[in-house]
């Protein structure tokens, strides 16, 4: 049976959109009535979640780590008003102000019903993937983060699911896949992988793709950028941003972004809707004139470079998604980016 899957990337509720949420406790302060209208179409939500949920901790102290960013404890009930079912804390935030405001994220989470994956207590919970459930469908969900090393879970030790893509796939990510697909179920693979600030999915990053499709992986949700990137097959290179209190920049344009939903059936994908939206200081909303022509010709010739079309239907543009159509091999120009993390670009 096919169900409609809703994704979001970078979800950052930290900094000033915390500062928000201490006064503010309805959703619809912080998104407009026409996402949370598309979100109301989707049988499941999930995003990446940039952000501990914690009211302790210290900033994890690491050399070029500028940005540090923490939600209060009603982060988590506001998640759930919007009707987020799962999110991914394989990134490179989850630990900002340390393992016990990881612990805090996770207890948070579960209180207000949230699944959550990518990260945990120790090394096999925070590779584990999560089962969600609708209308007779189960998807199970792997998430891994390529950076950074420091915030790695280990045996003894809470932290992310980190993945070093320097050589190629790590076998646990490729285990964990097959694994789930030898027992017939569809999987979401969603890796936080590459640097801020690029366009377009560096080579690394597409060569994992082609391994986690090739795996058997059902789709394939990446994040990181900051901007949304193309789609070719079973692929979402870069989800873009969500929400957040960034600094915009002037040729990127990190402030404009997709909600995308996606009709998924254990086959595989059969169509990509996607709404284009405009992020404003701690309020998401759709986008509307020059910005929506703007996302309207990005996605498109970004789609059109990895061999997918796109049209426009209404406000939406979809993808017409053949999951068998090859990928370029051939790698284009890539934006240069400063170090990781974000940049020289968030407030």
């Amino acid at each position: 049976m096919a169900v409609t899957l809703a994704l979001a990337g970078d979800t950052m509720l930290g900094r000033g959109v915390a500062e928000r949420l201490a006064g503010r406790s309805r959703v619809a302060d912080f998104f407009a009535g026409e996402v949370r209208d598309m979100l109301a179409e989707a049988d499941l939500f999930l995003l990446n979640l940039e952000c501990c949920v914690s009211a302790r901790g210290a900033p994890w102290r690491a050399p070029g780590k500028p940005f540090h960013f923490r939600a209060p404890p009603q982060a988590a009930d506001l998640l759930a008003e919007l009707g987020v079912d799962c999110v991914t804390l394989a990134n490179n935030h989850a630990l900002d102000y340390g393992p016990d405001a990881l612990l805090d994220t996770l207890s948070h989470l579960a209180r207000a019903g949230i699944g959550c994956v990518g990260a945990g207590e120790d090394l096999a919970r925070a590779r584990r993937p999560v089962r969600v459930d609708a209308r007779g469908t189960r998807l199970d969900v792997v998430a891994f983060s390529d950076h950074p090393s420091d915030f790695a879970a280990t045996p003894e030790r809470p932290g992310i699911a980190h993945a070093d893509l320097s050589e190629g796939v790590p076998p646990w990510v490729v285990e964990t896949v097959a694994a789930r697909r030898e027992h017939g179920e569809a999987v979401l693979v969603t890796p936080h992988w590459g640097p801020n600030m690029v366009t377009e999915p560096l080579a690394y990053v597409r060569r994992a793709a082609d391994t986690l499709a090739g795996t058997g992986a059902t789709l394939v949700a990446g994040h990181s950028a900051h901007t949304f990137h193309g789609v070719a097959g079973r692929v979402l290179f870069d989800l873009g941003d969500f929400i957040d209190d960034y600094a915009v920049h002037p040729l990127v344009r990190n402030d404009l972004g997709l909600l995308w939903l996606v009709t998924l059936t254990p086959a595989g994908p059969v169509e990509l809707r996607a709404l284009p939206l405009k992020l404003d200081y701690a309020r998401t909303g759709p986008a509307v004139g020059d910005d929506w022509l703007r996302v309207r010709d990005r996605f498109t010739a970004a789609c059109a470079a990895l061999g997918t079309s796109v049209r426009v239907r209404g406000r939406e543009l979809v993808a017409a998604w053949d999951t068998a159509a090859p990928r370029p091999s051939g790698v284009r120009r890539e934006t240069p980016a400063g170090p990781r993390g974000e940049g020289g670009f968030s407030r």
